[in-house]
């Protein structure tokens, strides 16, 4: 996927839901809730469990939503990932050979960041956009406009602290986009497999956010 397409598709649905699981089976469940209530944009983290496997299995079932993954660490990593068919790539960190690794590749990579510099540099190496993380721990969304000035060319992806209630907040402060994992889950509906409750607030934000 070039990075014209990916940025298409973030300006397109606004949001990204990221499922940590350690059970397979859970996670399948989550992603399929999110997607019934139009989040198309799913990340399995590695550290999920069996994540290969799952990874693979929706993009079988999932055929009309963007699968991809994030927690890599290291290039066997992002290699293995590309295999078992994720769509994206997610770090917590910046590491010029996993973004040089995954731009050989055409697949899209978003390396964490908090800092301009560490922002600039992730992009210098070829980044899609950059995963600004923990958003939460530096001011939200004023952090998020304060980057606009000198760095308003670089697409920023939020997340670490993104709510319901924040999410749009972020996006009206400059984000391409941004992701979200606990809040789309509360234990209680996990607990109960309310999987339409969840689907229906997956709706409800989607809306908001459009």
């Amino acid at each position: 996927m070039s990075k014209q397409a990916w940025l298409s598709h973030l300006q397109q649905y606004r949001a990204i839901a990221v499922i940590r699981a350690s059970e397979m089976k859970l996670a399948q469940k989550m992603a399929m809730a999110v997607a019934s209530g139009g989040m198309p944009l799913i990340e399995i983290t590695w550290n999920s469990d069996r994540a290969p496997e799952l990874i693979s299995q929706l993009r079988s079932q999932l055929p009309n939503c963007i699968i991809g993954t994030g927690t890599l660490f290291n290039v066997q990593q992002l290699q293995d990932a590309i295999a078992c068919g994720a769509q994206f790539l997610f770090t917590p960190h910046v590491e010029p050979i996993m973004i040089q690794a995954a731009v050989a590749k055409d697949v899209p990579i978003i390396p964490g960041a908090l800092t301009p510099t560490e922002i600039v540099t992730a992009w210098t190496y070829g980044a899609s956009c950059v995963k600004v993380f923990p958003v939460s721990a530096v001011g939200g969304a004023d952090y998020i406009k304060s980057l606009q000035g000198p760095l308003g060319h670089i697409p920023l992806i939020p997340t670490g602290g993104v709510t319901l209630e924040n999410a749009k907040e972020l996006l009206q402060a400059g984000a391409v986009a941004v992701g979200l994992s606990g809040q789309l889950f509360p234990k209680h509906l996990v607990a109960e497999e309310n999987w339409q409750a969840i689907a229906q607030q997956v709706s409800k934000l989607i809306e908001q956010l459009a």
